[in-house]
């Protein structure tokens, strides 16, 4: 990582600055100084002790290395949608049908081989570190770090509540659209430690967890509605026990609802994530200079403050859904205004 330290950073103690400001570990900062280029300001070594000036060029040795790199994840040459990349994360379009991780039976078709395969062909070393898994059979965006501490510095976000998912989630039935935020609060359990089930219980049930949704209902047609959830907690299959617990299950899912002729799969689509990318706020500002006017379209590009907010385009199988069913409610090319009606005007906003 290098990085050109701002004038609002000099005097500051460069420990001050690791700890603080970037957020490295006690033990993430011991490894980069008992590396021999662990630390270097201008191209010397330092240590902790050193006084930042502003322009200093800090590089920090955290890249992935052969030898730290995942053997068990092998590269596969299948399609990647990429969203957006830098130096320190990754947004990917995960398509339905298609794993996360491998695991047993999936060992060379999942989004992570996919990724080694992108790596494998710049001769990087790769290591899997996604923030979060999506089903296999729900597509949407997928954010991975591509270092540990940038890997690091998405986790603090998300545990701080600084980074926003929304979810695309076609419901049977039809629910009331009345414009306004609900929010579905419950305890989760896994009732069969061998089983992937997930079941809304009691708070007092061994092993519950509390799970909170927030939704609001776009449109509704032929006995579907379309809805924009927020999970503001992260269970394993929040929304879709929620929703069947509502009544509501989501189309096509055959574990909490059933199959359905309309879709091969259950229709939930990660739409969206907002986080604030790694180290932005300890970084020389972001350029004005390419900022799009206010009719262009600044989505899977950084924002003047250091956010990035996605967006993925439906997949096949729900776009022919959203042809039929609900035209025009979600844009193949989003403006402006779709941006501020699903959300997306802030930095880790609420559903409005």
């Amino acid at each position: 990582m290098t990085i050109r330290i701002p004038a609002s950073y000099e005097g500051r103690l460069l420990r001050s600055y690791l700890k603080l400001t970037l957020g490295l570990s006690t033990a993430a900062l011991a490894k980069l100084k008992n590396h021999p280029e662990g630390i270097l300001v201008n191209g010397q070594r330092v240590t902790v002790r050193y006084v930042l000036k502003a322009g200093d060029i800090l590089t920090l040795a955290e890249a992935d290395t052969p030898e730290t790199a995942t053997e068990t994840v092998l590269p596969a040459p299948l399609p990647l949608d990429v969203l957006y990349e830098d130096d320190h994360v990754i947004a990917l379009n995960k398509p339905p049908q298609m794993p996360t991780h491998p695991s047993h039976g999936h060992l060379t078709d999942t989004l992570g081989n996919a990724l080694a395969y992108r790596y494998a062909l710049r001769g990087e070393p790769f290591v899997f570190r996604p923030l979060g898994r999506l089903d296999r059979n729900t597509s949407g965006v997928v954010i991975a770090g591509k270092s540990r501490l940038a890997s690091g510095a998405l986790g603090r976000a998300l545990l701080n509540g600084c980074i926003t998912k929304r979810y695309l989630a076609v419901v049977e039935g039809i629910l009331p659209v009345d414009g306004q935020v609900h929010t579905l609060t419950t305890h989760i359990y896994r009732p069969d430690q061998a089983g992937i089930r997930r079941e809304v219980c009691d708070a007092a049930t061994p092993a519950a967890e509390i799970a909170v949704t927030q939704y609001r209902v776009l449109c509704v047609g032929d006995d579907l509605s379309w809805v924009l959830a927020q999970p503001v907690t992260g269970r394993t299959h929040q929304l879709r026990v929620h929703f069947a617990h509502l009544g509501h299950p989501i189309l096509g899912d055959d574990i909490y609802g059933s199959p359905s002729p309309l879709i091969p799969r259950h229709a939930l689509h990660a739409l969206s994530i907002s986080l604030p990318l790694p180290f932005a706020s300890a970084i020389a500002p972001l350029s004005l200079e390419n900022t799009p006017p206010s009719d262009a379209l600044p989505l899977n590009a950084p924002d003047a403050d250091g956010y990035l907010h996605t967006w993925a385009p439906l997949p096949e199988d729900i776009r022919k859904l959203a042809d039929i069913y609900a035209p025009h409610l979600i844009p193949e090319s989003p403006t402006q205004a779709d941006l501020a009606a699903f959300g997306f005007t802030a930095p880790n906003p609420p559903l409005s």
